[in-house]
């Protein structure tokens, strides 16, 4: 069997790790076999309702931002303290509230894995900015850190004249001045001259990926309403899955191999919405080459309605040696 993937662990690049609260100072080490230090942290409290909390290694440490609202990014001393050699370490606040249980989501930057971090001061007049992923971006967010609008999305499957909002549930839509209706090269993104994503002075960052065979796939599928619904095939085992409907409303579902410990995920949580985790929700299965719809729900099975996904691989599904991984 042939190889199919340069990146045979890909704990190295991506982990998720369940934890319960404490309030007290701690560290948090992640599960792999292998040392990784994040660059990209997000958390949610999956016991209640409050905000998904972001952070990375290029703004700083105790910095955040909330994924299911607009507001601007603010410094909290007891949140996330450091990105640790295997984890990070956190404060006596959230999201580490005593007794509550948290998912984090562990992203380290790496053009070989295909994610990147950039920042910029806008200037309001449409340009390039540079990253260095080199190669095409399939999807990427842009933020402003000092403005309160809305995390303005690009996707491979819509193109750049439109785009999408992970901060609410609506559909696909040409709003002026996101992207410029310029597609991005193996060097740069393009913004336009909105508020959103270039007002002059404000400073934003954005969140590249793209994807990297046996580890990430960036992608998308049409519904069949069955819930014996599409199979999508991404040539790995998936780690974490992020699905949203582009052709209609509906939230941004996001699912692990660590809160279902079973081959049918349905603990789900949502980007755009800070509720706690339903425990009965969105059906997949997680399979050794990509996964399965198994629920006819508008929010991830409308008949003939699209959908983009991001996942990334607990395991490929042949490494470099040709050897298979299993099914969970």
């Amino acid at each position: 069997m042939a190889a199919y993937t340069t990146i045979d662990n890909p704990e190295l690049y991506f982990q998720a790790k369940l934890h319960t609260g404490n309030a007290t100072n701690r560290s948090i080490t992640l599960d792999g076999s292998e040392d990784m230090q994040p660059d990209f942290v997000w958390i949610k409290q999956r016991s209640s309702s409050n905000n998904h909390e972001l952070f990375d290694a290029v703004r700083g440490a105790t910095k955040r931002m909330y994924s299911d609202v607009t507001n601007v990014e603010d410094t909290g001393a007891t949140t996330l303290t450091s990105f640790d050699s295997d984890g990070f370490s956190l404060g006596t606040g959230n999201p580490n509230n005593d007794g509550g249980t948290y998912v984090s989501w562990c992203w380290k930057e790496s053009a070989t894995a295909g994610f990147d971090i950039v920042t910029f001061t806008g200037n309001g007049s449409a340009r390039t900015i540079s990253h260095s992923l080199s190669a095409k971006p399939e999807f990427f967010v842009v933020k402003s850190r000092t403005y309160g609008e809305q995390w303005e999305c690009y996707s491979k499957t819509i193109g750049a004249t439109k785009c999408l909002q992970w901060d609410d549930d609506s559909a696909e839509a040409d709003i002026a001045g996101r992207f410029n209706d310029t597609e991005p090269t193996s060097s740069v993104f393009t913004v336009g001259d909105a508020d959103a994503v270039n007002k002059n002075t404000y400073t934003y960052v954005t969140y590249l990926w793209r994807s990297v065979q046996g580890f990430s796939k960036m992608g998308s599928y049409t519904g069949n309403g069955n819930a014996d619904g599409p199979m999508i095939w991404t040539g790995f085992r998936p780690a974490f899955l992020m699905v949203k409907k582009s052709s209609g409303t509906g939230n941004w579902v996001m699912s692990d191999n660590k809160r279902s410990v079973f081959n049918r995920v349905q603990n789900t949580l949502y980007a755009n919405v800070a509720d706690a985790e339903l425990t009965d929700g969105v059906y997949f299965d997680l399979l050794s080459n990509g996964f399965k719809i198994k629920d006819a729900s508008s929010a991830n099975n409308t008949s003939g309605g699209t959908y983009i996904y991001m996942a990334f691989a607990e395991a490929p599904f042949v490494n470099s040696n040709g050897v298979p991984c299993n099914a969970r």
